[in-house]
């Protein structure tokens, strides 16, 4: 990459307002939080003028708001679930697909050794960033009279939910179907029917209830935002009635 070409960069700030949906108050912020440190140490400000603390408070931030909207849409869900759904979605390839898609490494302030690295697209550089970028949002927002939380979740939640959608089925990571199946192998040829009892809301978010039945006697309930899903909560609900423990 030539001299010419990185002159282009980094791109004007309200570029990246249109992106995210939100115009900053305090322009400093969004400043502050595209400024890696390699560019904030020839600049001789140092590490203090970079977006390493906006990147520790805003990691602290993205948990908050994955962790409620898990909490409030995945009801069924133990602890250990939880936890482990979370950091598939905070974790650096996720912050970093979060940045690509709206192109937040054109908009990094770079020492030019970092930019002629391609630190631009280096998914470290751009998923920290990513993390910066909500923490200023939050500061943002707060200073501006409001809650913080509630605009980076505007921001955030479309991307969290492109992810889990990505993950085609959240209880891809506890087969309990397959576990329900091995447990009742044991005790003989028993067999196993799912059976869809009910589905409500609207077509692009439906809520699915499932029953599992063994030898034609109800064993298990479940619901969720597919079938495959509702039937895996079904199968989790039979395996404890079967003394087996899942609680994640």
């Amino acid at each position: 990459m030539t001299d010419d070409n990185l002159s282009q960069y980094p791109l004007p700030i309200n570029i990246l307002e249109e992106r995210i949906g939100y115009v900053f108050s305090d322009k400093n912020l969004i400043k502050t939080a595209m400024t890696h440190s390699s560019f904030a140490n020839e600049a001789h400000g140092g590490a203090s003028c970079s977006n390493e603390r906006m990147e520790f408070f805003g990691d602290s931030v993205l948990s908050l708001v994955v962790s409620e909207y898990l909490f409030e849409n995945y009801e069924e869900m133990q602890e250990g679930e939880l936890t482990r759904i979370r950091s598939r979605l905070v974790c650096e390839d996720a912050l970093a697909e979060y940045a690509e898609k709206i192109s937040l490494g054109d908009f990094l302030y770079l020492g030019h050794g970092e930019e002629k690295n391609n630190g631009r697209r280096r998914k470290s550089t751009v998923s920290d960033a990513m993390e910066a970028l909500l923490a200023a949002v939050y500061m943002d927002d707060e200073g501006a009279g409001g809650d913080g939380k509630s605009a980076v979740s505007r921001i955030i939640l479309p991307f969290v939910m492109d992810e889990l959608e990505k993950i085609s089925d959240i209880t891809e990571y506890f087969d309990y179907k397959t576990l329900l199946q091995q447990v009742v192998q044991q005790g003989g040829s028993e067999a196993l029917e799912y059976a869809v009892t009910g589905e409500s809301g609207p077509d692009h978010d439906k809520t699915f209830s499932v029953e599992v039945k063994l030898n034609s006697n109800i064993v298990g309930h479940g619901t969720g935002r597919s079938k495959r899903s509702a039937e895996q909560m079904a199968a989790k609900e039979a395996l404890g009635l079967f003394g087996v423990d899942v609680a994640g």
